[in-house]
């Protein structure tokens, strides 16, 4: 390689690494339109939930067949992928598999590459089957159509290739099939290209390095646009998930401030504010800007496997609601959030749209049960119902939008003390019926 394939190499590496950076700062600009929350407390506890979570695919595998697949995919494409760093040094300075002096190791750990490339290959066929020939239900609700859809089949078809060129680059790579050593798979690949000459080996050889390197760029790049942003940002997810338990309902500070100002005797209520220009805090949340940032950290992190949607009871019956298609909103109008704020300098410009009715409409959010078994199911713990109650507080008491039977019910409780629409004076008259 001359020095002219170094110069090439540098700047295709440097533009790759610079688009995904670039993104990368959009993705994290638009996490921090969010509400801050606290998410510091009990770090062992978080660190052991990446851990066995994201890393360890605990939750994956309680869907035994699609989990195991998953992981096959996952594993061999993040350690085969070791293997881009010697491709980045020989890149740069010319060389050759420069790590292959660690002698048998090397030798172990591309044939470890080999074998679990051609695992990965397996595996994305029986995933396109399964999208595509047996298609599956979950991946063919209605929030699926068109780019979702399309997105799940292109990254197999990623898959596909770049395994493909890493076993054509062993296969083709003359001084490494003599080597014998490594070529687990590839050495029955080679035969394929037995009636080449050594130049046109090499050349077949260089042209595979060459877009197995760019393949992998364009796929680093490809994820800011892709459900799989989850392959980063399933980490973070999981360690900043919440960790109360299940059933727990935070408070909003914005309510507990308003009660504590209504139960303060010396509380003037016509006072003005201390800061003339400070928004009134808003009751939920009507847009993404109203969300927490953890929230939309889940927005980004969601897979669209539908795991949510398939233990939905609500969804299982014939609602409306998927807490799928509500975490694929809020991403959706978070990312034309960020569009607006590139197209003027950062700044976001009202467009008369927001996450409520224009993405999610209220029949979906009633339509929740409030269960849990979206959160429980979630194998990056992403949390679609705490986005519903935030919404769904909006409504309640930003807009008295309940519907008709809970503003019944609520209209008791303030006039009688009880849900049920009877005299105080009644509420015990049930004992004298026993």
């Amino acid at each position: 390689m001359n020095y002219i394939d170094n110069i090439l190499f540098a700047i295709v590496l440097i533009i790759g690494i610079g688009y995904f950076t670039m993104n990368v700062k959009k993705l994290i600009r638009n996490i921090k339109l969010g509400k801050d929350v606290n998410r510091k407390d009990n770090s062992s506890e978080r660190w052991k939930n990446m851990a066995m979570i994201a890393l360890g695919q605990s939750k994956m595998i309680k869907r035994p067949i699609a989990g195991v697949l998953h992981i096959v995919v996952y594993l061999g494409f993040i350690i085969i992928n070791l293997e881009v760093l010697e491709i980045i040094i020989d890149g740069l300075f010319g060389t050759h598999r420069i790590f292959a002096f660690l002698g048998s190791f090397y030798d172990f750990l591309i044939a470890s590459f080999e074998i679990l490339a051609v695992l990965v290959l397996v595996v994305v066929v029986v995933f396109w089957i399964r999208r595509n020939v047996i298609k599956l239900k979950r991946f063919f609700s209605p929030e699926m159509e068109g780019w979702p859809k399309n997105d799940g089949n292109i990254i197999l078809y990623f898959e596909v290739v770049l395994m493909t060129l890493f076993l054509v680059m062993n296969a083709t790579d003359n001084h490494f099939q003599l080597h014998h050593n490594g070529n687990i798979i590839s050495q029955y690949i080679a035969p394929l290209f037995s009636g080449f000459s050594e130049e046109s080996l090499h050349y077949i050889e260089r042209t595979a390095w060459w877009l197995h390197i760019c393949g992998i760029l364009v796929f680093l790049n490809y994820l800011y646009f892709s459900k799989h942003l989850h392959i980063l940002l399933a980490f973070p997810n999981t360690y900043f998930a919440d960790l109360n338990a299940k059933g727990k309902v935070d408070n909003l500070e914005s309510v507990t401030n308003e009660v504590k100002l209504m139960m303060d005797p010396t509380a003037d209520p016509f006072a003005a504010p201390t800061n003339p220009d400070e928004v009134p805090a808003k009751f939920g949340a009507s847009d993404v800007q109203d969300l927490n940032w953890v929230q939309l950290l889940n927005a980004y992190t969601c897979t669209e496997c539908g795991r949510c949607t398939s233990s939905c009871p609500a969804n299982q019956t014939g609602k409306k609601l998927s807490p799928r298609k509500i975490m694929m909103d809020t991403r959706d109008r978070l990312t034309e959030v960020g569009i607006n704020m590139d197209k003027n300098k950062g700044v976001f410009v009202p467009d008369n749209k927001s996450l409520l009715n224009d993405y999610i409409t209220t029949e979906e959010l009633w339509a929740c049960t409030s269960c849990n078994a979206c959160v429980e199911e979630c194998p990056v713990n992403i949390s679609p119902l705490s986005i519903i109650l935030d919404m769904r507080r909006y409504l309640v008491m930003e807009q008295s939008a309940a519907p008709m039977s809970l503003n019944a019910m609520m209209s008791n409780i303030e006039n009688n003390g009880a849900p049920w629409q009877y005299n105080q004076m009644d509420r015990l008259n049930w004992k004298d019926e026993q």
